[in-house]
């Protein structure tokens, strides 16, 4: 007896989506208070900055760290997905998959092979030129965000254009990632469904 087919995770994915977005709101106004307790002219303002500055942070690391779980789970379902639709594929393994965004130096180029590499083995459509593409706009926002944001507090943490680019980034990294899930989970979507309906071999 063989096992019904996956299915694309699509309430996994429409959670994922919404707390990527929510995550980028937040970071926003997090490095905006943090901007801002940091202008000489706002010195008087000291005493109940620090509070403000702290909520803000608390309630950005409770939506990055809840964004970030649920994308590893997606990216994780939708590796076994791309596995099983192109099984001699070049998948990474589960481990090498998460691990590599925990790793300093790999991180910065690794994830980026994997995501490419889910998507090409999930679908025949996936589109060399314009599928990669936006997978790599979304990783290059996302770094550059980093850059951004870190070059920025250490060098001129009063810089409004500093925290427009980086924050600008952060935007662009999130609609592009949302944009990218939603890409490779309706390509496999569609494989699934017509593996679903493919004929089962004659039994001789």
């Amino acid at each position: 007896m063989t096992s019904p087919p996956r299915k694309a995770p699509r309430l996994l994915v429409r959670a994922a989506q919404t707390a990527i977005a929510a995550a980028a709101a937040a970071d926003f106004f997090r490095a905006l208070e943090f901007r801002e307790h940091t202008v000489p002219q706002l010195v008087s303002q000291q005493d109940e900055a620090p509070q403000d500055s702290v909520l803000g942070t608390q309630i950005f690391i409770w939506l990055m760290t809840l964004s970030t779980v649920l994308f590893l789970v997606w990216l994780s379902r939708t590796r076994r997905n791309a596995q099983e639709l192109s099984p001699e594929a070049q998948v990474p393994t589960g481990g090498r998959l998460i691990g590599a965004w925990f790793v300093p130096v790999v991180n910065l180029f690794v994830p980026l092979r994997h995501v490419l590499a889910i998507g090409r083995a999930s679908s025949a459509a996936w589109d060399r030129k314009r599928d990669t593409a936006l997978v790599s706009l979304w990783w290059a926002a996302w770094v550059g965000h980093g850059l951004a944001l870190t070059t920025t507090f250490k060098v001129a943490p009063e810089s409004m254009a500093g925290l427009v680019v980086a924050e600008g980034l952060m935007a662009a990294a999130a609609l592009l990632l949302i944009v990218v899930i939603e890409r490779i989970t309706a390509l496999q979507s569609a494989a699934l469904d017509r593996l679903a309906v493919a004929p089962s071999p004659v039994e001789v």
